[in-house]
């Protein structure tokens, strides 16, 4: 297995949404086993396919690292579909490997369910709360080519320019490989 390096704020493909999976052959398995390693050796708890240079609909979650959900097992969805959203939302802040440092309160759904298909190529509906739900629909957002500053007011946005500005210049020091980076 391998680390591969992370796309970050600035990489167009972040910004492109991804194309639907056709075939779960060894390549995909070996690309998801890479983005596992990859979102752990930079202390992630989601992955999109994008935030690594591929372009495709699926996405790595393991939130059993964090306390009170170590007994969600870590997932797989490829080409994901989001069915349901609840009216209900909750704020919290939130961080990506994308963006490296940058954190921002972030409105969402507070439940979500899901369609993908797994690594059997079997078609699982999941409904998900709470951090879960969370992580779900910020990787989904990545497919869709979204990312926090679209999801926060204009006047965050703004005051995000400058941080927006270091991390696509990579003058930023992180402890894990992102493209771009010697």
């Amino acid at each position: 297995m391998a680390i591969i390096p992370i796309t970050i704020y600035g990489d167009k493909i972040l910004r492109q949404k991804t194309r639907k999976v056709k075939q779960i052959d060894d390549g995909l398995i070996l690309k998801i086993k890479n983005m596992f390693e990859t979102m752990r050796n930079a202390n992630g708890i989601g992955l999109a396919a994008n935030q690594v240079g591929f372009d495709e609909s699926f996405f790595v979650i393991d939130i059993s690292p964090v306390e009170g959900y170590e007994n969600i097992k870590p997932v797989v969805m490829i080409n994901p579909e989001i069915v349901e959203e609840s009216s209900e939302t909750v704020v919290m802040e939130e961080g990506c490997l994308s963006l490296p440092l940058l954190k921002a309160e972030v409105e969402r759904a507070e439940k979500v369910k899901i369609k993908y298909l797994d690594t059997d190529e079997k078609e699982q509906i999941v409904e998900a709360d709470e951090l879960f739900a969370r992580v779900i629909l910020h990787e989904y957002d990545h497919l869709q080519g979204k990312m926090i500053p679209d999801r926060v007011n204009a006047e965050l946005r703004k005051k995000m320019q400058g941080e927006l500005k270091k991390i696509k210049n990579r003058e930023i020091k992180i402890d894990y490989p992102i493209t771009g980076m010697k």
